[in-house]
Order: C-alpha cells, then structure tokens, then sequence
C-alpha cells in the first residue's frame, strides 16, 4: 500500500492517474447533478416553514461543504510540500485554492438568497456568515501569494504556512452555530442522532453534495495537470508527452 501510495506521489505517475480519472468523474458527477437537481427542483415537496426558497438549499449547502473541504485538502497538500518536501502537495494545493474560493464564494451567494427572504437582509455580521468570508480572504490570501511570489519554492513555503495556520477557522466554521447564538439555522444532517430532515428532501440533497464532490475532484485533477505541465515542463516524459501528443494532431 505504502509503496503504492509513493509511487503516485511522483508527478509523472500521477499525472497519468489523474489523466484516467478525470472523465469519469466528470461523467458521474454530471448524472448525478440530474438527478438531484431535478428530485431537489421538481419532486421534492415545499417546506412548511420555507415553502420554495428552501431549494436553493440543494446549491448552497453543498458549496458551503466544498469550501470548507477545499481549504482541507489546500491545507494538506501545503503541509505536505511544507514539512515532507514533496512537489505533489504544492501542486495540489495549488489547484485546490481558486476552486475553494469559488465554491466559498458560490455559498455566500446563495447564503445571501436565501437569508433575503428569511431573515429580511441579504447580510448579517453572523458568527457562521462572518467566518465564512473570513475563509474566502484565507483563499484570496494564498491566490495573491502564490502571485506576488516569483520564487515559486518561496511561494510554496509562505502558502502552506497561510494555509496551514488558517485550518483553525475550519471548526470555528463548523461549531459557530454551535458556540455562539446566531441567526443561521442549527445543523439538520451532521447532528448528532438522526437528521432532522425529511428523506424525501435529504436524499436529493446527498446525490447534490456527493455530485459537487465528485466535480470538485475532477476540477482538481485538471488543474493539477496543468500544474504538473507547468512544474515539470523541462523533465524528459513531459517532453516526450507534448512531443507525442503534437505528432498525434499532426497526423489527423
């Protein structure tokens, strides 16, 4: 296993699993979009509370996971380019990063929708809300890192310390409804005991949170491709890639 594991920690391996992965993931992610954005859309009934607004639900709250689990996987790749010198964790860190502060971005958005007609305002200075922007400018941070940097091994040390330090606001995220007595509704799906959601609205809220993952990982690996390209442009098997694959549109 751990040799295996050392073996697609190498650009070159890597880049070819992730090469493989990439359409099929985008392929269930796209199938599973349909199916939860028209279960969640059409089929699922109206909340007695909400009544329709409540769908916007099926967007907002799986992007609001994503950001959260984007900056994980931003964070984790830094620390392993930070601590155990390993290229694939800045690369992937990297590519984390702009798809975590759309994702952070997309749930503010749609907070923002939603809050509008049930709270009145479109923006609260809300313990959940607040930490939630905070997490974007962690994003917005390390994008202007890794751009102000020309080093790029500087750019990698300075990013995966941001990154890093700002794990500690994942929690705060997390709890703040928890902790503090905010506006934002209590977790329904990640509580402790049995969710406190209907089946007929949880399932397609599932399918949505597992098709936005699956598309997430397939962004990823794209952008991880590209950054592997870039990284590597002067190794020997990238030479020989672009080499085969400009042959390959030369003989079309």
């Amino acid at each position: 296993m751990f040799k295996t594991l050392h073996k697609y920690a190498s650009p070159m391996h890597f880049f070819a699993l992730a090469r493989a992965l990439t359409p099929w993931l985008f392929g269930i992610s796209l199938v599973l979009f349909g199916v939860g954005l028209v279960w969640g859309l059409f089929l699922a009934p109206a909340d007695y509370q909400q009544g329709e607004s409540f769908r916007i639900i099926y967007v907002h709250v799986p992007s609001a996971w994503l950001s959260m689990f984007a900056y994980l996987v931003m964070a984790g790749g830094g620390a392993l380019s930070l601590v155990w010198k390993i290229k694939l964790g800045d690369v992937i860190a990297r590519a984390a990063a702009p798809l975590g502060a759309s994702f952070t971005a997309l749930a503010l958005v749609t907070g923002a929708l939603w809050g509008k007609p049930m709270w009145g305002t479109w923006w609260v200075w809300d313990a959940r809300l607040t930490s939630e922007l905070l997490l974007l400018f962690l994003y917005l941070g390390y994008l202007a890192l890794q751009s102000a940097i020309e080093d790029r091994r500087a750019a990698a040390r300075a990013g995966a310390v941001l990154a890093v330090v700002g794990i500690v606001n994942i929690p705060i995220i997390h709890y703040s409804v928890v902790w503090w007595s905010t506006l934002h509704q209590p977790a329904t799906i990640t509580k402790m005991g049995a969710p406190t959601m209907a089946t007929s609205m949880l399932i397609p809220l599932l399918i949505m949170a597992f098709a936005f993952q699956l598309f997430f990982l397939a962004l990823l690996l794209v952008r991880a491709r590209c950054e592997i390209l870039e990284f590597e442009q002067r190794a020997q098997w990238v030479k020989t890639l672009l080499g085969a694959s400009d042959q390959s549109r030369g003989t079309r």
